[in-house]
């Protein structure tokens, strides 16, 4: 009896090879926009109930020290510093100290893991963070500068310049916040670092640079909320310095392409731990 293999048989077996099923086509990977877009609302909707009542308080402290600084300033240059650092410090509050702040605690509590398995860029994670953070400034920033214009007596002409001043500064600060608070290895000094950094922008940007030691007003210029200022207070002045506006928000917008990317490699090296 002749055993002849299946193979050579008409009809006979398939190879393994041909058998084997054909792996599945991956996905398209997830664009950076839409992504984007996604995490920004997603960061909205949890942020909105918790981050409000934060968000009178930083405009309340601000406010309070205009008033403070209105029994030493009477006018000119140093009250257009006051109005104006008051006005970033906003800003300073919310996104620099509360996004480091946040993400300390995200990193501390395993939540990175979450976003780690979503088919999302790491920069879409970071910048949607961030612009939800940094959206809350506005209308407190808004406020905190036309009541200061009103309390010093400056025009209120110009104040449209917050719609690049406030994007522009809650980049830089935003993209320092969550630094920070990724390359912390604690949140407690997440929450820390959050605090000094806020510090700073209280007192080297709502104080008049005139009156800073040498030494002082060196440090005043690395600090990235410093050009933001500087570009608010020039348009307080009775003929604005356009040209070194346009100047210092260049600076801010460079400093916050910077900061940003810092936080998302930041982002990465912690989610891989």
């Amino acid at each position: 009896m002749s055993v002849v293999p299946a193979d050579v048989l008409p009809g006979g077996a398939p190879d393994a090879e041909e058998a084997a099923p054909e792996p599945a086509a991956l996905g398209p990977r997830a664009r950076l926009w839409p992504s984007l877009a996604a995490v920004y609302r997603a960061q909205l909707s949890r942020a909105r109930v918790a981050r409000i009542p934060l968000l009178f308080v930083a405009t309340f402290q601000s406010v309070g020290i205009m008033i403070l600084m209105r029994g030493v300033v009477d006018g000119g240059g140093e009250a257009r510093a006051v109005v104006a650092g008051s006005s970033v410090l906003v800003v300073a509050f919310v996104a620099l100290n509360l996004l480091a702040q946040y993400f300390g605690q995200l990193r501390a509590g395993g939540g990175l893991d979450h976003y780690a398995t979503l088919p999302v860029p790491p920069a879409a994670v970071v910048l949607g963070a961030a612009g939800a953070y940094a959206s809350f400034t506005v209308p407190g920033t808004v406020v905190t500068a036309a009541f200061g214009c009103v309390l010093f007596g400056l025009p209120l002409t110009h104040l449209w310049v917050l719609a690049a001043v406030i994007p522009l500064s809650g980049a830089a600060l935003a993209g320092l916040g969550a630094a920070l608070g990724l390359l912390a290895p604690r949140a407690e000094l997440a929450t820390l670092l959050g605090q000094l950094g806020m510090s700073a922008a209280l007192l080297l940007g709502v104080l008049p640079a005139e009156r800073m030691p040498e030494a002082v007003r060196l440090a005043r210029d690395l600090l990235p909320s410093t050009y933001g200022v500087e570009a608010l207070a020039r348009t307080f002045a009775p003929h604005p310095d356009w040209a070194r506006v346009l100047g210092d928000l260049a600076v801010c917008g460079v400093v916050g392409v910077l900061s940003l990317a810092v936080a998302t490699w930041a982002y990465r090296r912690a989610a891989v731990r």
